[in-house]
């Protein structure tokens, strides 16, 4: 079982981007909270607890990436790595409940316009501010969980693009309520509450699908099957799963080496191929069982 300092490193880049999103969503919901509160702006006000959220998708993270990197013991054989799967359902899950929520706001705003009240325009100033910054926040986190291929990463990265497409609704809503169209303000929330809602979908039925041992993509099976294939000895294989352990690949193979081989022989081509799998960052482990393989003579020569 592979445990090494690429991991780490790969753990502590996570949290580093997370804390990152912590600061900054927690400063800009205080700010969205106060100047809501004190320029009579609904939206500004909910788009701040919105911000919250992302506080507890943060928190989920930060937990799933430290319970990942615990060691196997003797109940986790495997190791820890399905936490991140586990945070990534619960992440798109959080995701539809917010969706869910802005569709039940902008059908209520629909429903009763009259409950609108004037805004000051220092609300449009700050729901631009965050969305700029929610935006750069956004393309730093997804960076980073594309350079480690954090699955769990990419999610929380994607939630933080949900604020900031929360952060849109709120501008439009505070102009159009300037200008006289009140109505701008539940039709676009109800549009991104769409949006999210379809997206935190997604990631809970992938995360979902990878807690039920789904296997990984066709082409990365096939690249482990050509490199097993390429290993010197090995006749053939049959019988390969895959599955994954967070975003790390487990591999089950039956592999065939000729039967006149000694059990020594066929067990160090077992390791070779296993070894050169393992040399792929995202496999975390190979089992592989050795099977004899008839190598036939043309049992028609007769000379």
């Amino acid at each position: 079982m592979r445990n090494d300092n690429g991991y780490h490193n790969r753990s502590i880049m996570a949290q580093r981007s997370t804390v990152v999103s912590v600061v900054v969503n927690l400063i800009l919901s205080c700010i969205q909270i106060i100047t809501g509160l004190f320029s009579a702006s609904q939206g500004l006000v909910a788009e701040g607890i919105h911000s919250f959220s992302d506080l507890i998708a943060d928190v989920v993270v930060l937990f799933a990436n430290k319970k990942s990197r615990k060691p196997s013991d003797n109940d986790h054989h495997y190791g820890h790595w399905r936490y991140e799967n586990g945070a990534s359902m619960i992440l798109g899950i959080m995701l539809i409940a917010v969706g869910v929520g802005m569709l039940w706001s902008a059908i209520g705003k629909l429903q009763h316009p009259e409950t609108l009240s004037d805004i000051h325009i220092v609300a449009l100033w700050v729901a631009l501010a965050t969305l700029v910054a929610k935006e750069i926040l956004f393309r730093y986190m997804l960076s980073v969980a594309t350079r480690i291929q954090s699955t769990l990463l990419i999610a929380n990265a994607w939630h933080a693009r949900s604020d900031a497409a929360s952060s849109v609704v709120v501008a439009i809503g505070i102009t159009g309520t300037l200008a006289g169209y009140a109505w701008f303000d539940p039709v676009a929330a109800f549009v991104v509450g769409v949006l999210i809602a379809r997206m935190g979908y997604a990631f809970a039925k992938d995360a979902l699908q990878d807690l039920m041992d789904r296997s990984v993509d066709a082409e990365k099976e096939h690249e482990i099957k050509t490199i097993l294939l390429s290993t010197p000895g090995v006749a053939g294989l049959h019988d390969m799963k895959t599955r994954k352990a967070g975003d790390l690949i487990l591999v089950d193979v039956h592999l065939e080496v000729p039967e006149h081989l000694s059990v020594r022989d066929g067990h160090d081509i077992a390791v070779a191929a296993r070894e050169r799998v393992m040399t792929k960052k995202e496999v975390l482990n190979v089992m592989v069982h050795i099977d004899p393989f008839a190598i036939r003579t043309d049992e028609a020569f007769t000379g």
